[in-house]
């Protein structure tokens, strides 16, 4: 599984209003993320950027997408560590700084995992993992900014 791997989307600005980008009040923030044969998804900037809330963003798909990377990982990592999950959500947060010129950066992503385990003597080695899955996790590699991790393990009651 060496190599390049190589990643295609398209995005299509639907924000013009009519007048286009004549002043920043003129237009929407809506565009649409496709990819070839997936659903689309409908986006927008944060509203604090006078996008839509009901809508997904960039900054929201950049936490979505370390929270998933060390999911996939963490559940590899399991798998062949013989430690059973039959469960795992995480509410991951992010926070973003914004500077002076009107840009910002991510200071930090927190992922918040909880796992379910088949079995109560599983919990020591599988929170151990999540380490693990950060080290090895292709999207927290590419980030300049720490990715903490406050992980559970419980078992199905």
């Amino acid at each position: 599984m060496k190599g390049q791997h190589h990643y295609k989307a398209t995005i299509k600005w639907t924000g013009n209003k009519g007048e286009g980008t004549a002043n920043y009040k003129a237009y929407e923030r809506e565009h649409i993320v496709s990819i070839e044969n997936k659903a689309d998804i409908i986006g927008s900037s944060d509203p604090a950027f006078r996008g839509d809330k009901t809508k997904h963003n960039p900054e929201e798909f950049l936490v979505a997408s370390l929270s998933a990377c060390h999911m996939l990982w963490y559940l590899h990592l399991c798998s062949e560590a013989g430690i059973i999950v039959t469960g795992y959500s995480d509410n991951a947060t992010g926070i973003m700084t914004e500077t002076a010129n009107g840009s910002g950066h991510f200071t930090e992503v927190t992922l918040n995992p909880t796992v379910t385990v088949a079995d109560q003597s599983m919990i020591d080695k599988a929170n151990e993992l999540h380490k693990k899955a950060n080290e090895l996790c292709f999207i927290a590699n590419s980030v300049n900014f720490p990715v903490r991790h406050q992980p559970t393990a419980i078992t199905a009651a």
